[in-house]
């Protein structure tokens, strides 16, 4: 069963790209206490192919939740806040590509995973990684025709002593 990737209107793209890449975060309230976020890529001079936003990766539920902490500390050193939001409400950020990047990554290796010590271990690893091996690794997983193979074979480096 393939997944289509989902497409939303861009929102205010009136900042400069200066040739880079624009993301969004976007958290969205799903009620008591729970949230949903997403990272977006926005149409810029550095993506010519996007002609709408497009969204990367998503995390929600319990994957969220064993992470969450390292997330939202990321996210605040980048200078990003995400308050409590209600059932239905959503706020958006930009953010930086190195982020962007990295969090993104994340999201979607996490997303389908279940057990705590490996959601901790791929994680950290996640963490640890560069700019350009984070970059590397979704781009694999966003524009190779069977992502979940990109992705399992990530867990599986991650997680292997």
């Amino acid at each position: 069963m393939s997944r289509r990737r989902t497409r939303q209107p861009a929102a205010d793209t009136d900042h400069a790209s200066h040739g880079k890449p624009i993301y969004e975060l976007r958290a969205h309230g799903l009620g008591n206490g729970e949230i949903e976020l997403s990272i977006w890529q926005l149409p810029s001079a550095a993506a010519p192919r996007l002609r709408e936003a497009e969204r990367t990766a998503t995390l929600k539920g319990r994957p969220l939740r064993l992470v969450e902490h390292r997330v939202l500390k990321r996210l605040r050193e980048a200078g990003v806040r995400v308050s409590r939001l209600r059932k239905g409400q959503t706020t958006r950020a930009q953010l930086d590509e190195e982020v962007a990047l990295n969090l993104a990554l994340l999201f979607r290796t996490l997303a389908p995973m279940r057990s705590i010590e490996r959601i901790e271990t791929v994680a950290n690893g996640i963490d640890r990684m560069g700019r350009e091996e984070a970059s590397y690794w979704l781009g694999m997983a966003v524009h190779r025709s069977r992502p979940r193979r990109v992705l399992a074979a990530l867990r599986l480096l991650l997680t292997t002593p």
